[in-house]
C-alpha cells in the first residue's frame, strides 16, 4: 500500500531508483590504456633531457677529452678553475650580462610600445603587426647575414647612409669596435624578436576590461596614469612571460653570435654558449660539462631574480 501510494504521488520506489553511486564509480574509473599516452613524451624527456643532464653532472668532475676510454676523476677542480682562474669564461659572462641587460630592457619596452599602439583590431594595425612580426620567422643565421651587411664598415648600408647625408663623423666600425660590438649584436636581436613578443603583450592588453579605462577616465586620470595604474599591473602575467623568454633567449643567442662574429667568435663577442661550444671543440668535455652546469645555474638565478623584480614592480605600480 505504501509503495503504491508513493508511485501515484510521483515518487519512484527505492527498488526502481538508479544506483547513482555505482554509476559514478563506473564512469569515474580511468581506462588502464590511458596511462600509456604520456609514455612517448616521457621517454623523449628521459632520453634527450634527463639522461644528458645527469651525464653532464657525471662528466663535470672528470678530465674526459671526449674520445678516450679512460679518464680520471678530478673532483670539483673544474668548478674551482671556472670560478677563480678562467678569464675567458668570466669575459664571456660579462659580455652575456651586457647583452642580456640591453636586450631585456630594449626588447620588452619596444614590444610593449608596439602592442599598445597596435592593440586595436583594425586593418592597418593587423597589417603593421604582420610587418613587425616578419623578422621572427627568419632564422637567426639569416638575421646575422642581414645585419652583417648593415654593419660592414666599408660597404655597409648604415655607413653608406651616414656618409650620404654628410654625417661621416658618426660612421663606425660596429663589430670591429671591441667596446661596442656586443651592443650592436643586441640591437640585431631586438630587431628580430620585438615583433614576436609584441603578440604576447597584445593578447594581455586585449584581456583588460574596457570598463576599467572608462572608470579611470571619469576619475580624471591622464593617459599615463591609466597606463601606470590600470594597464601595467594587469599585464603582469604577459610581462613575466616576455621577460623570462627574453632572458633565456639572450643566453642562447649562439647562432646569431657565430653568424656575426665568426667561429670561434672574438673575445668581444664571446658569450657563455659560444664559450662552452669552443671548450667542447677543444676536446675538453669534462671541463665543458662543468661550464654547462654553471651556465644552467646562472640562468636559473637570473630568471628567479627577474621574476621577483617584475612582481615587485607590478605591486609597486
Amino acid at each position: 500500500m505504501t509503495a503504491t501510494t508513493e508511485t501515484r504521488a510521483g515518487v519512484t520506489p527505492a527498488a526502481d531508483r538508479p544506483r547513482r553511486g555505482r554509476r559514478r564509480g563506473a564512469h569515474g574509473r580511468v581506462h588502464p590504456g590511458l596511462w600509456f599516452f604520456p609514455v612517448p613524451a616521457l621517454l623523449l624527456y628521459l632520453v634527450f633531457f634527463a639522461g644528458p643532464t645527469l651525464q653532464a653532472f657525471q662528466y663535470s668532475v672528470t678530465d674526459w677529452d671526449g674520445f678516450s676510454a679512460d679518464f680520471a676523476n678530478v673532483g670539483t677542480s673544474n668548478f674551482g678553475s671556472i670560478v677563480s682562474n678562467d678569464d675567458l669564461f668570466r669575459g664571456a659572462l660579462t659580455n652575456n650580462l651586457k647583452f642580456l641587460f640591453v636586450v631585456v630592457i630594449a626588447q620588452t619596452a619596444l614590444s610593449l610600445l608596439l602592442a599598445v599602439l597596435l592593440q586595436r583590431n583594425s586593418r592597418s594595425s593587423t597589417a603593421l603587426r604582420a610587418l613587425f612580426f616578419l623578422p621572427a620567422i627568419l632564422s637567426s643565421v639569416s638575421v646575422a647575414f642581414v645585419w652583417k651587411f648593415m654593419y660592414d664598415p666599408n660597404f655597409g648600408l648604415i655607413n653608406q647612409v651616414l656618409g650620404g647625408i654628410g654625417l661621416d663623423g658618426l660612421r663606425s666600425a660596429f663589430l670591429g669596435n671591441a667596446d661596442q660590438a656586443i651592443f650592436w649584436v643586441a640591437l640585431a636581436q631586438v630587431w628580430a624578436h620585438a615583433g614576436q613578443l609584441m603578440v604576447i603583450f597584445i593578447a594581455g592588453l586585449q584581456q583588460i576590461p574596457a570598463e576599467l579605462y572608462e572608470s579611470a577616465s571619469l576619475d580624471g586620470a591622464s593617459q599615463w596614469q591609466r597606463f601606470r595604474f590600470v594597464t601595467w599591473p594587469l599585464i603582469a602575467p604577459a610581462t613575466a612571460i616576455v621577460v623570462a623568454y627574453t632572458t633565456i633567449q639572450s643566453f642562447k643567442a649562439f647562432d646569431l653570435i657565430l653568424g656575426l662574429g665568426g667561429n670561434p667568435p672574438k673575445g668581444s663577442l664571446d658569450i657563455l654558449s659560444t664559450r662552452i661550444y669552443t671548450t667542447f671543440t677543444n676536446s675538453k668535455f669534462g671541463y665543458a660539462a662543468a661550464e654547462s652546469i654553471v651556465f644552467m645555474l646562472i640562468i636559473a638565478v637570473v630568471s628567479l631574480l627577474q621574476r621577483r623584480a617584475v612582481r615587485l614592480t607590478q605591486h609597486g605600480a
